[in-house]
């Protein structure tokens, strides 16, 4: 008989059990945080970040070094909260009748702020027909990256699980977008078209958003057919 294949009703993070973790969550029960209120510190986090992103397309090189560095490091804090918030509302036992709410509005609010603002940075470099492309680009690969999440959640609505494969989940596009951003602040030296990093990034980050549509849809379909067929005799 054939296992029924089933998605899962939470990420699986390694750090969740480290030491420094654990007690990051103590502190932040402790200071009477919620995890709905990391889930929106998130948010602030994210939107700096991207703030960031935008700004730095229309400044000299060296503002956008300082900005690129400020997205950069706001793309794992932003992370660290997502973490934490499922840590407080699981392991310390403060879910909320909105936590499901909580958990997932403020993430695809993050990734709009992040990945678009990533395309604003890119400005100028990609130009077709008074068209810039670099920008075009962010919204494509933000909207993208929405996508990942919509197919998720449709698997935990059918009862088959949450699906958390493919190459573009959410910490690998933060994590392309930290290295792109550090890169990006050599392209003056190596006398790169300024934004061609992220540009390139963003485009990675559409294509491995549209393989974790793919990806997931199909363990979605499979766990359907499984549950829908009846077991053997």
């Amino acid at each position: 008989m054939h296992e029924q294949p089933q998605g899962l009703d939470r990420r699986t993070i390694p750090q969740r059990t480290a030491s420094w973790a654990t007690k990051c969550a103590d502190l932040l029960a402790a200071a009477h945080l919620t995890p709905n209120s990391i889930s929106v510190i998130s948010v602030l986090v994210a939107a700096v970040a991207g703030v960031s992103f935008v700004v730095s397309g229309f400044v000299d090189d060296g503002a956008r070094t300082a900005l690129l560095i400020v997205a950069a490091v706001c793309m794992p804090l932003r992370l660290l909260c997502n973490m934490l918030d499922g840590m407080l509302a699981v392991e310390h036992g403060m879910k909320t009748s909105s936590g499901d709410l909580y958990n997932e509005l403020p993430d695809r609010i993050s990734d709009l702020l992040v990945i678009a603002g990533a395309g604003y940075a890119t400005a100028h470099v990609w130009m077709l027909a008074g068209h810039d492309l670099g920008v075009a680009l962010g919204w494509t690969a933000a909207a993208l990256a929405l996508l990942t999440a919509y197919v998720r959640t449709l698997g935990a609505s059918t009862g088959v699980g949450n699906f958390f494969q493919g190459l573009m989940a959410k910490p690998p596009r933060m994590w392309v977008l930290v290295v792109a951003s550090f890169v990006s602040i050599a392209e003056p030296a190596l006398g790169w078209p300024r934004g061609i990093v992220l540009a390139v990034a963003l485009a990675v980050i559409g294509l491995g958003s549209l393989q974790t549509v793919v990806v997931r849809l199909g363990h979605i379909t499979r766990a359907l057919k499984h549950r829908s067929t009846p077991p053997l005799a």
